[in-house]
């Protein structure tokens, strides 16, 4: 018998309420019968767990029932103080929540997890953007998080990249996505088109104006609905979407060095898996995915004289006329 897994049998339904035995086992990843089993352990030692029979049952604790929040291990106390890191949260407008909260919860430890917590607070930093970029303004962040937590249908006016670039949508905001400091909206259209029918990605910085919906009417989240899954799947499409060909290129020793400063990591693995033997002059030929010709003229450049391209012929007319340009520019 788990000590660790009662606790949190009795935690889930401290926070949950009503739950089937198969729902607590779902979420512990244990079979139906062990948790049936716990259950019952639960109520021999004189934690006021009841169950109630019939379709909707299940099993609740007595109302009012609560549990200290003891017994905490130091790294369970520092997975919670990182679940409070300021930088996401004042964005989300949660600041002073996330502060107050934090407070409680060192007050509520016991000392030994308390200073644990508090030492790791004191040596861990997210800074969520990337390297050589500001943070993005999302003015209407704090707004958006009011919409996915009370589900209320938004009206927006959103910029994108393809035409027409100013578009305007009624969203149902199903959940927000933190990617390297640029903050996403998962939402799906209100209307009754193809469009609508499926959840899409915003980019919180192209919503130009935001307002909640003039009906007031509330939206139903689809209960099967993964936020986690959804960015996955988006990601893995994005990453097939994103490559519309290959070039063939030659690359120095110092060129090779210099790849992963300077293209994606999908280029830099495809070199690594398809460069010949280094020739006597030390240079290799690779194949790498590329976007699009102006995008992979740009990138390469980078590299300088390290890197010649071989073809497609396309790419290597784009990269000769960049390099007159920049001859004439600087002279011959």
């Amino acid at each position: 018998m788990s000590a660790t897994r009662l606790l949190s049998v009795l935690l889930l339904l401290q926070a949950r309420g009503r739950m089937s035995a198969r729902a607590v086992a779902e979420e512990l990843e244990v079979s139906v019968r062990t948790a049936y089993r716990d259950l019952a352990r639960l109520q021999a030692a004189g934690v006021p767990v009841y169950a109630e029979p019939g379709r909707g049952g299940g099993y609740r604790l007595l109302d009012g029932y609560r549990t200290r929040l003891t017994g905490m291990t130091g790294g369970e106390a520092r997975a919670l103080l990182f679940a409070g890191l300021p930088g996401p949260a004042a964005e989300l407008g949660l600041a002073e929540e996330t502060a107050a909260a934090r407070l409680k919860l060192l007050a509520a430890l016991p000392d030994g997890p308390r200073a644990e917590a508090a030492r790791a607070a004191a040596v861990f930093h997210l800074d969520a953007p990337g390297w050589y970029r500001d943070p993005e303004p999302a003015p209407y962040l704090p707004l958006l998080v009011d919409a996915v937590l009370a589900r209320r249908p938004l009206d927006v006016r959103y910029r994108r990249w393809r035409a027409p670039q100013e578009v305007t949508r009624r969203l149902h905001p199903y959940g927000l996505v933190l990617k390297s400091g640029t903050w996403y909206l998962v939402a799906a259209g209100a209307g009754d088109t193809a469009r609508d029918k499926g959840p899409a990605t915003y980019r919180v910085t192209q919503i130009l104006d935001a307002v909640p919906a003039p009906s007031g009417e509330l939206f139903a989240r689809p209960r099967d609905f993964d936020l986690a899954a959804y960015w996955a799947a988006y990601l893995a499409d994005f990453s097939s979407r994103r490559f519309t060909g290959t070039a063939t290129v030659r690359l120095s020793p110092q060129g090779r060095r210099r790849l992963p400063d300077n293209v994606p990591p999908e280029v830099v693995r495809a070199v690594e898996a398809t460069a010949t033997p280094a020739g006597d002059d030390g240079w290799v030929e690779a194949v790498i995915p590329v976007e699009s010709t102006a995008h992979a003229c740009g990138e390469l450049l980078r590299l300088g004289p390290d890197v010649e391209v071989l073809g497609p012929p396309a790419l290597r007319r784009a990269m000769t006329a960049a390099v007159r340009a920049l001859a004439r520019f600087y002279g011959t």
